[in-house]
Parts: structure tokens; C-alpha cells; sequence
């Protein structure tokens, strides 16, 4: 077997994986099996299709000729503009949805309003660190693969795109492992990881790691198939081949639960994410693992010879111990970056850059410590899992989003709708009758709140964004979905009263418009974030309201007679986390409690679930929680000091405390924390965020580029720092316009008052 590529062992393989990789690479090592020399696919995945993308130049087409890897064929101002139109809104096909998918995950994650560094600072225009002007309209052609990693059962269903792009280079071969952020499917790290992979010249290896806006209608019974389009589902799609046409995810319940649910509650929809019961985040780690090596797989099918004798089968030319390979991503990919690098135990990964992760160590928070400016945090108010502190926020973040320090920002979308405001003093009236919230007024409510919160893991930084979290559902949203996956509880069970589907202009379900959920794909992030119209993608109701169900911000709760946020489900969503009733502390019972409706001097109680149901949460929980252990792999974190979302003493500043307390001075990560930075990029934008807060993309491509000169120069990665930017000023809607001022790098040497230290098992981060 020829082999052309440099010779590279990387250094942090084990000895003798080692030494059976580099056997594999010198063809030297096979026995009398040559069967082993063959490119075989991963284990129980199938290679769906091939596209070659050949777009150079803009246009609006939606052929393989027209359409590119990185923009869909719309190029960096087509991005930049409203998403183009199918030539049919009832059916748009596999390659316009293709187009439109990478649209909307692009500005889904980056910022692409003016003078906001779009076309600056970054973007498909602008060229690397380094590196080479890029095309001038951003186009990168190549080649692309879509597979899907499946189960035994047809219900997991994973999509994987390998984009290879033309400027690959074969005698310097990498890869970019990149899992998508949030819930979002194929594409959803396109415009972060995969942008920078593709502009290097690197393979992206694109997954949706068992997530995806995998919409099963149950009114209708129809799916999205792993192409995009949608059509009836199939009786037999868990065991007929994989093809473009299966099902991306079905329901797992029969069809007389089906019509016996739509009767009870019509015009509902399954999510994959929620609904799959195969609590995707346990695997977000070994997915992206397979995706890796789906990736080497591409690279022998375009680049390696044919197997003497055979006219089909690839020799292995390409593997882990010849090719470069780095896990990167943002959000939830960024978790299943550093997951997948703790799980790999064959050295498929080389190095992992994680965009303000929300990967939370196993251990006991009594082994590592979180200090800020040398105050160290008290026990309990850092390193929670990700369901006990959503469920905790979305208890008291509404009425949190009332104390002073919310309202004074511009973004104060509760504080600034007279509708809103109104339900969230009802939120904190509800805390107050059940003794959850200390004091008379709103104003002494909401700030007991907003204290509750700090001691639960989130800084002051975080104070001015609880109410645009809270207000735009994302909160919610999340407790909500995770509890659902957490527990593996299939859609019928209707957790906590609480169901996704649309609803109409009076706020009650209806069926989902049709264009729209023909182009769920497309438009569709994962999650139940539609606003209240059926014209947009699910919404979350609740339906332990009596009549039929609400839209959930307008719901009366029935323990209090009062449209307050849906008190109720938080209530219930937090008991499963806790195992306990968090109104009176007393354990759950054997099976969940029925609400009592109120009258009007006496309230019920909320309805709480089960004891059986909270263990199956906690136990679907502790199968997501992290090692923190990253043997001697290179790993960058970044992250934002305003996270709302993922409060960094929750996730970022834990994960890199007990990795510390793990592996001490031997520790290969380095943590970045960026100052006036917070977790959506995408709203920089909107009045009030713009002025404030600085992308925190451009820190997570400029640590890209720090990691591949560490691993292709040996340039020194740059230590643990905080780096102090500048806020863009001006008014809120319109900005500044954002230069590199604003956005200082991190350093070789920061400043004392911005290193980030360690003393024992504790980092210190200053303020």
C-alpha cells in the first residue's frame, strides 16, 4: 500500500494503541487477515449519499452545482440576508431545505448584524489567522457525505455530514470533529467549528449527536426523514435500510396510544431531542467519537487506493495515528467535544476547543473549589448538574427578572412589557404563598430571588440577562426538554402537564402550520422556542390547566388561580430533580398527586410526580455527568463572564476546577474567560445586547487558531486568563460598529490582575 501522507504519532496516544496505530499507518502489522486493510465503516452506520457541492459564486439555486459546503450557495452576503424562498412552500425539496438548513444554523450561532464583526472580525470572507485571503464571496466547494449511526432497534438514528472541502490536502490531512450546539441538527456547527475547519482546509465531521428537530406529528403521523423532507411514517422504517427517506426520529409508542393521546390532546407534536427515550446526552461524546471516525472512513473512500483484486473496496489509507484531528464546538457541542476526549481511549482526538461548554464534572464539588478574586465560593453554590439548575431557575428566574439590576437593561424583556411584568409578580406571588420567596413587595420578593439565584451558581455578571432568558422561554424551554430525555419518558406520558405542539392567536393548541412543518428542517433548532402562532415551529403548553391547555407563559396555574408562569409545572419539573416536594420538602410518593383546583379563599397544591419518575431523572442525569479527565489532550475552554445560560460556576469554571483537582500541574486545559461576553451570539443584535456584549465567536475561532499552531508548530497555548474587552457603546439598536479595540486577544503573559490561578484543587478567577 502507497502511503503518501507524513508520518505523525500523536502524542497523546497509550503506548500500545500506539504502537497498533502506527502498525496500521506502515501497513506492517496485519497478520494473515487482509481483510483488515480494508476502509470499513464504523460499526452500525450506513453512508446515505455522496453530493459534490460546486458552487465558486453566489446564487439563490438549490442543485448540487449551485450550492456550496459552508453557505448553501448564498455565499457571506447571502447569509447576512433574509433566507430565500422555496419554489414550493408545501414542499420544499431535500436541496433547498439543505440551503435554507445552513442559513438558519449560521445565524442561528454567529452575529450577523452590521458593524457587529460579520465580515470583519469573522466570517466566510474573512481570512484565518495566518492563513490565506478567502474567495471573496466565502464559497468553499467540495464533497460532501450524510450517514447515520443507528441502533439495533432503528431508534437512535444520529446524522453525520463529513464535508471534504477542494483545498483538502492529502499529504496533510485533518479533520474537525464538530457536534452541533443546543438541540440543533446536522448543520448546527456550521457557522463555528465548521466555518474554520473548511476555511483551513481541513474535513468537517458535522453531527446532530441524536438530536435535531426530528418532528414526529402525531395528529397526522408524519416524520422528517434524514434528507429534510417529510412524509407519513413508515410501519416498517425502524427495520427496512437506512436511505435519505427514513425517518430522522419516530415516536416509540403504538398506534392505539396515539389515537387515544391525540384525543386527549390534539395537534401535538414529539421532538426528538425530548421524546427519542434514549437520553441523547449520555452519547454526545461517543457519537462525536463516530463521527471521527466516519470522517477517516470519507477520506479513504475519496483518496485511497483500491484493494489489489477489488473494484469497490478502499484501502486505509487515513487513520488516527496520520491525521490530525480536533473536537470543537460551542454550547452542548462543546460538551460532547470534551466528553468525546475523555472517552477516547483509541487517540482518535488530538486536541478539543470548547466554546463555553456545559460539561459538569461527576465528583464531589468537596474535591475542587471555585474562587473569585481569592473569595473562595461556599459549598453548594457551584458545580450543579444542568437539570438542577434549570429546574432551579425556572422556579424563581421570572421573578428574579423583576429586581433592580434586570430591569435597568435596555434587554429587559419582562421589566419592559407591561403583560409580562404582570405575570412575573404573579410568579413571585406564587413563591410567596408557598414560603419559596421571602417578603412583601415585588421588589423585595424579586430580590430575594435574584439572591437565591447567585448562591445557586450564578455571578452578578449574569443579573442584567434574566430577564430576556426567562422572557423568550429559553429557561423553560430547556427544564422542560431535558427532563423529558432525562427520564427517557415517552411523549404520552405528559410530564409535569406539559406538552409541545402550536397555538393559535388566543394562545391555545392548534396544528402546526403547514409550510412551516414542511420546512421544520430548515427553520427548526431543536427545541419548543416558537413564539404564539401556529406559523412557527412547537411551542411549550401546558396542560395542567384544565380546558384544553395554554401556551405555557399563558397559563393559569391551578394550586393558585393565577396566570404566573406556569408555577405549577416548574414546581413539578424541580421535584424530579430533587425527589422531593420543594414546597414542604417531604419525599415524593409511590405515584404522582392530582392538582386540586383552587377556590377562592383556599389554594390546592401543585400536582407532583412520582417517586419512581424523579429516579428515573436522576439516574438519566448521572449517566451525563463528566470524568473531567482529559488524559494529556490539548484542550482550550472559552466562555463569556455574562453566561446566563450555563452559569459558569455551573459549568466552565467547575469543569476546569476538577479537571485541576484530576490531574494537577500535568492538566492540559487552559481556560479563556472573555469579559462583557454571554452564550448567544445571535442575539448581539437585538437593542440593548448590542451595545453591552462582545462575540464571543471571535475568542472561540482566535482559540482555534492558538491550538492548531500548538499542534502544528508547537507554539505554547496560551495560559488561563481573563480577557477584558470594551463594550461597543452607543445606542441601544444601534450600536457602534465593533473594531478590534473592543475585542483585545488573550496573551502570552496576562497581567496579574487577569491570570486565572490555581492554589490546590481551587481556580481563582479574578474580577
Amino acid at each position: 500500500m502507497s502511503v503518501s501522507t507524513t508520518l505523525r504519532v500523536p502524542r497523546r496516544l497509550p503506548t500500545a494503541a500506539a504502537a497498533a496505530l502506527l502498525c496500521l499507518q506502515l501497513a506492517g502489522c496485519w497478520g494473515d487477515d487482509d481483510d483488515d486493510r480494508v476502509n470499513r465503516l464504523p460499526q452500525n452506520t450506513t453512508s446515505v449519499s455522496r453530493t459534490e457541492y460546486l458552487a465558486a459564486t453566489p446564487g439563490t439555486g438549490a442543485t448540487a452545482a449551485t450550492q456550496d459546503l459552508l453557505t448553501g450557495g448564498l455565499g457571506a452576503a447571502g447569509l447576512a440576508a433574509a433566507a430565500p424562498a422555496y419554489a414550493s412552500a408545501s414542499a420544499p425539496t431535500a436541496a433547498e431545505l439543505r440551503r435554507n438548513s445552513l442559513h438558519a444554523n449560521y445565524r442561528g450561532l454567529v452575529d450577523v448584524s452590521a458593524n457587529g464583526g460579520y465580515g470583519t472580525l469573522y466570517g466566510p470572507t474573512v481570512p484565518l489567522s495566518g492563513g490565506a485571503v478567502a474567495n471573496p464571496a466565502g464559497m468553499v466547494p467540495g464533497v460532501e457525505y450524510v450517514g447515520v449511526l443507528d441502533n439495533a432497534q432503528g431508534t437512535k438514528r444520529v446524522t453525520m455530514a463529513v464535508q471534504v472541502p477542494s483545498s483538502f490536502n492529502q499529504n496533510d490531512p485533518c479533520i474537525v470533529v464538530a457536534p452541533s450546539s443546543g438541540s440543533r441538527g446536522v448543520y448546527g456547527a456550521i457557522g463555528t467549528a465548521g466555518e474554520w475547519g473548511l476555511k483551513r482546509g481541513c474535513a468537517v465531521a458535522l453531527t446532530d449527536a441524536g438530536k435535531g428537530f426530528g418532528l414526529h406529528d402525531l395528529s397526522d403521523d408524519t416524520v422528517t426523514h434524514i434528507d429534510g423532507t417529510r412524509g407519513v411514517r413508515s410501519a416498517t422504517d425502524a427495520t427496512a435500510p437506512i436511505t435519505a427517506k427514513s425517518a430522522n426520529f419516530v415516536a416509540q409508542i403504538t398506534d392505539a396510544a396515539r389515537t387515544a393521546f391525540n384525543a386527549a390532546f390534539p395537534n401535538r407534536v414529539a421532538i426528538k431531542h425530548a421524546h427519542s427515550q434514549q437520553n441523547p446526552e449520555k452519547d454526545w461524546g461517543s457519537d462525536t467519537l463516530v463521527a471521527a471516525r466516519y470522517a477517516l472512513w470519507v477520506l479513504n473512500q475519496e483518496y485511497a487506493p483500491l484493494v489489489t483484486g477489488s473494484t469497490t473496496e478502499r484501502e486505509r489509507r487515513y487513520s488516527a495515528a496520520n491525521t490530525l484531528v480536533i473536537a470543537a464546538s460551542v454550547s452542548n457541542g462543546g460538551t460532547a467535544a470534551v466528553r468525546a476526549a475523555e472517552l477516547d481511549t483509541e487517540g482518535l482526538i488530538d486536541a478539543v476547543v470548547a466554546g463555553e461548554p456545559g460539561a459538569v464534572p461527576a465528583q464531589s464539588t468537596s474535591t475542587y473549589g471555585i474562587a473569585e478574586n481569592g473569595t473562595a465560593r461556599a459549598a453548594g453554590t457551584y458545580g450543579k448538574p444542568l437539570m438542577d439548575y434549570f429546574s432551579f431557575a425556572n422556579l424563581y428566574q421570572g421573578c428574579a427578572a423583576l429586581a433592580a439590576p434586570s430591569t435597568g437593561a435596555t434587554h429587559n424583556l419582562i421589566g419592559n412589557s407591561t403583560v409580562l411584568t404582570a405575570l412575573a409578580t404573579n410568579r413571585c406571588e406564587a413563591l410567596a404563598r408557598n414560603g419559596l420567596v421571602t417578603g412583601t413587595t415585588p421588589a423585595e420578593r424579586s430580590a430575594d430571588a435574584l439572591n437565591r439565584m447567585r448562591a445557586y451558581g450564578w455571578t452578578v455578571d449574569a443579573d442584567t440577562l434574566h430577564s430576556s432568558h426567562f422572557g423568550l422561554g429559553a429557561t423553560t424551554q430547556v427544564a422542560s426538554m431535558y427532563a423529558n430525555a432525562y427520564g427517557r419518558f415517552p411523549v404520552t406520558d405528559n410530564l409535569c402537564g406539559i406538552s409541545f405542539g402550536a397555538v393559535n392567536a388566543t394562545f391555545d393548541p392548534a396544528p402546526l402550520n403547514a409550510d412551516t412543518k414542511a420546512a421544520i428542517f430548515a427553520v427548526g433548532n431543536g427545541v419548543a422556542n416558537g413564539s404564539a402562532t401556529g406559523l412557527t415551529p412547537a411551542v411549550i403548553i401546558n396542560d395542567a390547566t384544565g380546558g384544553g391547555g395554554k401556551l405555557w407563559n399563558a397559563a393559569v396555574s391551578r394550586s393558585t388561580g393565577l396566570a404566573d408562569l406556569g408555577f405549577d409545572a416548574a414546581v413539578c419539573l424541580r421535584a424530579l430533580v430533587t425527589g422531593t416536594n420543594p414546597i414542604t420538602g417531604a419525599a415524593l410518593g409511590a405515584s404522582a398527586t392530582a392538582a386540586t383546583p383552587p377556590t377562592a379563599t383556599a389554594f390546592g397544591t401543585p400536582a407532583l410526580p412520582s417517586l419512581a419518575q424523579a429516579r428515573s431523572v436522576q439516574a438519566g442525569i448521572a449517566e451525563t455527568l463528566a470524568s473531567a479527565r482529559l488524559g494529556n489532550k490539548p484542550t482550550l475552554v472559552v466562555a463569556g463572564r455574562n453566561d446566563t445560560l450555563l452559569p459558569l460556576n455551573n459549568a466552565s469554571r467547575a469543569y476546569v476546577a476538577a479537571n485541576r483537582a484530576n490531574q494537577g500541574l500535568a492538566s492540559p486545559l487552559r481556560y479563556i474567560e472573555v469579559t462583557n461576553a454571554q452564550h448567544f451570539d445571535a442575539f448581539l443584535g437585538f437593542p440593548g445586547y448590542d451595545t453591552r456584549y462582545v462575540p464571543l465567536h471571535y475568542y472561540f475561532v482566535r482559540a482555534l487558531d492558538a491550538m492548531y499552531a500548538n499542534l502544528k508548530s508547537g507554539t505554547a497555548l496560551p495560559p488561563s486568563q481573563v480577557v477584558r474587552t470594551t463594550q461597543r457603546g452607543g445606542e441601544p439598536g444601534a450600536a457602534n460598529p465593533i473594531t478590534a479595540a473592543n475585542v483585545p486577544l488573550f496573551v502570552a503573559t496576562p497581567a496579574v490582575g487577569n491570570a486565572i490561578t490555581f492554589s490546590g484543587n481551587a481556580v481563582n478567577v479574578p474580577n
